[in-house]
């Protein structure tokens, strides 16, 4: 159902490596922003019969959870892919608050960030779970605080008085077509961007697209050292994703993530980094077929641990 495949992203030895896996017969992923329900590819069954890859693994994930798995991974020491349904679309949730962080840093410069925000307890109550603005309606927090909050504890007032300095959703979608992502769509703040209705693009994203722009966060193409380093501080020191990817990554790797998550869905967008070698970029969507059933934390592990490296 899927395979290694080239990206857009990605510089020319990985290109190359990507080329000549197709040459060897895997087939190319639909168009990004594909319909949702798509296939990303497709194996013989001679091929099926005898392989036990990671996306087979993945395969197999779907049927035990009764979900749609998208997975987007970049190995950046070496250049090579793996994509599993990475053109399919998901609603992206709270991941999104990483990417906006982001664009926020990109955007503003540090006296700017130092500029103290002000907001109201009817903000938070819009909002819904706000863990640090919740704390500090009488101090307000400056905008580098915000995006911190917005990241680390996943606090959804943060992420909308972020995307206000932004321009709005519209504005965060500038923002990230600007470094050339072309598929991600926000469309509403929190908490209706976790709201995706089936056959629209509205509030959602693609694994190889979110991927991408991890890529692009991690090789310095999008923010300067310093502001790169800040981001990757902040995910690695989310205090929501202990159970996703960073449960299924080998001991030893440190994981800085941010996960997200509303109704059947439930994902994470990670960066990891063995003990050698370079780093990985990692996304993985999910989302149950029954939308009214709960999402699983355990299944984004288990697709981490079948994708990554076994040291």
């Amino acid at each position: 159902m899927a395979c290694m495949s080239p990206s857009s992203s990605l510089r020319p030895g990985a290109l190359a490596l990507g080329l000549a896996l197709l040459v060897s017969g895997c087939s190319g992923l639909p168009a990004e922003g594909g319909d949702v329900g798509a296939s990303a590819g497709s194996t013989s069954p001679a091929e099926e019969s005898s392989s036990s890859s990671p996306v087979d693994a993945v395969d197999q994930l779907e049927q035990e959870y009764d979900a749609r798995v998208g997975v987007s991974m970049i190995d950046l020491d070496d250049g090579s892919t793996l994509s599993h349904r990475g053109g399919e679309r998901f609603g992206f949730a709270s991941t999104m608050k990483a990417f906006a962080a982001a664009a926020l840093l990109h955007s503003t410069g540090a006296e700017e960030r130092g500029q103290l925000v002000q907001w109201t307890s009817a903000d938070i109550e819009a909002a819904g779970y706000s863990p640090v603005t919740e704390q500090a309606v009488d101090t307000g927090l400056t905008l580098g605080e915000l995006a911190e909050a917005a990241v680390r504890e996943s606090d959804n007032t943060a992420m909308n008085l972020i995307l206000e300095h932004l321009g709005g959703p519209e504005g965060l979608r500038r923002a990230l077509e600007g470094i050339g992502d072309s598929a991600t769509r926000p469309v509403d703040r929190e908490p209706e961007l976790n709201d995706v209705v089936a056959g629209e693009t509205a509030n959602t994203s693609t694994a190889d697209a979110l991927a991408g722009d991890l890529e692009r966060l991690v090789a310095g193409e999008w923010l300067d050292e310093e502001d790169r380093r800040m981001v990757l501080d902040w995910m690695g020191g989310n205090a929501t994703g202990d159970t996703l990817i960073r449960a299924g990554a080998p001991k030893g790797w440190s994981v800085a993530e941010k996960s997200g998550g509303a109704g059947a869905m439930r994902h994470d967008v990670a960066v990891l980094h063995p003990p050698e070698g370079g780093p990985i970029v990692l996304v993985v969507l999910t989302e149950r077929h029954d939308a009214d059933a709960e999402y699983e934390d355990a299944l984004v592990a288990d697709v981490a641990e079948a994708v990554l490296p076994d040291d």
